[in-house]
């Protein structure tokens, strides 16, 4: 289990949160720690009441933490909001201003006398909290010269004034915190949140064009490809709604571009016209759907994972589909790439299904690597025979070549109806019935590509536990810090669609206890493998406040399910 040093940041939105976290974690990564943060956004443009979540450890991290060694407050609310989360013996960074009463740890800073301006009292917090965690200045002052070249050498000053105050203030508090010792890499480690980590995936993969209407959490994922378009020649078009987006992404495949289109569940909903589309037409797009707690607006920056039945059956009519589910920043970068091999072998639409927590929380990694990645179907473009080529020829298989209009002589017909193998729409229907078949066979196509769940812990266990997603690092950490009674395992999986019951179904029967890990309400996993496999357990641990899964939840969990 990776011992960690948990901090927790509080304020209000528009007080640099995000911009303190991210040099933090950018200035202990530098220094040789792992640090995963998450974010706890209220959905407001100004006001209410928001966290960061930062835990440090000298190995990899993958689940959030539960209580906090460091309370640093930006507003007095966060004092009382998050007293009840602090270890033992933890320290409260307060504004001297605010006149608390004494307490244990409480530490009072007085940020008006070491910030020029307000604006500054972030920078001041970051030089007080580096001191207390013993790292160096000039790793931060490195960062904050990066952060605001752009912004002047005023600028930049004052930052390295504000810092300096504060480091002072906190080294002369004596408070350490208690850090593990850094584990130094050979090679630089990244601070990636989890869109840029599937951006990475999509630009390894080729990809050509995003087709998108912003939508928290996954708007960051657009722009991110819109940062690396111009490098990579990447289209990136915001449409003027979900529906012209996803049918830009549809036309887009048709003109030979791979295509993704980044949403979330309220407008992946309004899509779903398109991806029928896209189920009839054969075209190979990634739906890149960021999960955020619903129904309708629900907690729109919040996370959660009831959206696996919505991605499922989404869009009228029947055609193959493969859904899969990344737990962290390696997995997107691999799952997201993943899903565009996938879906231009078989030619129909693939879902990576990902949420708030993986889309907004920064994460250590080391630098993604092309090795290993499978190659990508490439188009068709021989132009052999162009008078004979058949779009939807039945005659070669669930999978005809995909050839690319304008790319030579042959005629390269899609449509929405049912159609003739050339592409010209019938109504008959011996050819329906032979086009239905042909199209369903790809599930066969897909089922080769499947990526297996992954076990972790003793065969046959006293209770197995079961997740997908991103519930699975903190479903892994449990079973790793698991001191009994009884024996416990996990079984982690990146891909939710199609299964294959043989590479999951013994470990399931072997377990004495199973209990399916999610984050949403009604168990949508759990009644996916009852349909799949037909197992059935009555046992869950559901998770649906907008949270993410944590080891302690899940622990809490387990204790009421014994005690039952």
């Amino acid at each position: 289990m990776p011992v960690s040093c948990n901090l927790i940041i509080g304020g209000a939105a528009g007080q640099g949160l995000d911009s303190a976290a991210l040099m933090l974690a950018r200035a202990l990564v530098r220094s040789g720690w792992f640090v995963l943060a998450a974010q706890h956004v209220m959905s407001r443009v100004r006001g209410g009441h928001n966290n960061v979540r930062l835990r440090i450890a000298a190995e990899p991290i993958e689940a959030p933490a539960d209580t906090f060694h460091l309370l640093a407050a930006m507003t007095e609310e966060s004092v009382a909001l998050h007293r009840g989360r602090l270890a033992p013996g933890a320290a409260i960074l307060a504004d001297s201003a605010w006149k608390l009463p004494a307490e244990a740890g409480l530490l009072e800073v007085p940020f008006h006398d070491l910030a020029r301006r307000p604006v500054f009292q972030n920078t001041v917090l970051l030089g007080v909290i580096s001191a207390f965690l013993g790292l160096e200045e000039s790793v931060l002052a490195e960062l904050l010269r990066e952060q605001f070249a752009a912004k002047g050498e005023d600028t930049v000053a004052a930052n390295l004034e504000a810092l300096h105050n504060g480091r002072q203030w906190g080294e002369a508090a004596g408070v350490r915190l208690p850090m593990p010792d850094p584990a130094p890499a050979a090679q630089p480690r990244l601070v990636v949140n989890g869109n840029q980590a599937a951006c990475l995936g999509a630009v390894a993969a080729g990809v050509g064009f995003c087709g998108y209407y912003p939508m928290s959490p996954s708007t960051s994922l657009s722009e991110a490809l819109a940062w690396a378009g111009a490098d990579a020649g990447i289209v990136v078009e915001q449409a003027e709604d979900e529906i012209a987006a996803a049918n830009m992404a549809v036309g887009a495949a048709y003109g030979g571009a791979r295509a993704i289109v980044p949403t979330s569940g309220g407008g992946f909903a309004l899509m779903t016209e398109a991806v029928s589309l896209a189920g009839v037409m054969e075209a190979p797009v990634v739906f890149f759907v960021a999960q955020r707690s619903g129904p309708a607006t629900g907690l729109p920056t919040r996370t959660e994972q009831a959206d696996l039945d919505l991605v499922l059956y989404a869009g009228h009519g029947e055609f193959p589909r493969a859904v899969l589910a990344p737990d962290g920043p390696e997995s997107l970068f691999r799952l997201t790439y993943q899903a565009f091999a996938m879906a231009e072998r078989a030619q129909t639409p693939v879902f990576v299904l990902s949420d708030e927590f993986l889309a907004d929380g920064l994460f250590t990694a080391a630098p993604f690597s092309v090795e290993g990645l499978p190659p990508i179907t490439e188009p068709d473009l021989s132009d052999t025979d162009p008078e004979g080529y058949e779009r939807y020829s039945l005659r070669m298989g669930p999978v005809p070549p995909r050839r690319i209009p304008g790319a030579g002589r042959s005629l390269v017909l899609w449509d929405s109806h049912e159609h003739e193998p050339s592409g010209h729409i019938t109504e008959s229907a011996e050819i329906r019935v032979a086009q239905q078949n042909r199209r369903l066979h790809k599930l066969s196509v897909l089922k080769e590509q499947v990526v297996p769940p992954t076990y972790h812990g003793p065969e046959n266990p006293d209770t197995l536990l079961v997740s997908w997603g991103s519930p699975n690092g903190a479903v892994r950490e449990t079973v790793s810090t698991h001191e009994g009674p009884g024996t416990l395992a996990a079984l982690t999986f990146t891909q939710v669609w199609p299964l294959i019951p043989e590479t999951f179904l013994p470990y399931l029967t072997a377990a004495r206890r199973v209990v399916v890990v999610e984050g949403n309400s009604t168990g949508q996993f759990a009644r996916l493998l009852t349909w799949a496999a037909g197992f059935s357990t009555p046992h869950a641990i559901r998770r649906y406040d907008g949270r993410a899964m944590t080891v302690q939840y899940i622990r809490q969990g387990l204790r009421s399910l014994l005690e039952e």
